[in-house]
């Protein structure tokens, strides 16, 4: 079922198919805001926010995000997912840093999810514990980047989705 929800986060934020419904906001707390949208029959509730901070300055990073994601069916629940404003290096996938944990993730196209299922929870709880998580990540053509963003706010916003994803 993951593989399932792996490419419906880029979706959920950037397009709206001709099976789905458009994003509808539900609130924003602080940095963060919640959306919900409807797909093939299941409700998807997810906080998101932008990086407060990009690096390098002198390169095009296009639209960048931090999502967290809940499926009403249960297919997936508070699924982290960094996804990028341009393709990432499979060989060089994304890294988050929130105080002094760290969590690898995996690439699928433009988006970086965590590497070990058992460690999505774990990053969840540094980001309600944090004031920042740090996304270090490198671009299809080499380039390194980094993200800083924003925790405040990730809690009420995931409880906001959670409420609204609730079976």
């Amino acid at each position: 079922m993951r593989a399932g929800c792996v490419g419906l986060v880029a979706a959920m934020v950037l397009a709206s198919g001709a099976a789905a419904q458009a994003p509808q906001a539900q609130g924003s707390f602080n940095d963060w805001r919640v959306f919900t949208r409807d797909a093939d029959g299941d409700r998807i509730c997810y906080a998101v926010s932008e990086p407060t901070d990009s690096s390098p300055r002198n390169v095009d990073h296009g639209e960048v995000f931090f999502m967290i994601a809940s499926w009403r069916s249960g297919a997936a629940r508070e699924q982290p997912s960094f996804l990028a404003g341009y393709a990432l290096r499979p060989d060089s996938p994304p890294r988050a840093r929130v105080g002094s944990d760290r969590f690898n993730m995996f690439v699928a196209g433009r988006e970086g999810f965590i590497e070990d299922l058992g460690q999505e929870a774990a990053l969840v709880r540094a980001m309600r514990r944090g004031s920042t998580m740090r996304i270090e990540a490198t671009s299809a053509r080499g380039t390194a980047t980094a993200y800083e963003f924003s925790l405040r706010g990730v809690t009420a916003a995931l409880e906001q989705a959670e409420r609204l994803c609730a079976r």
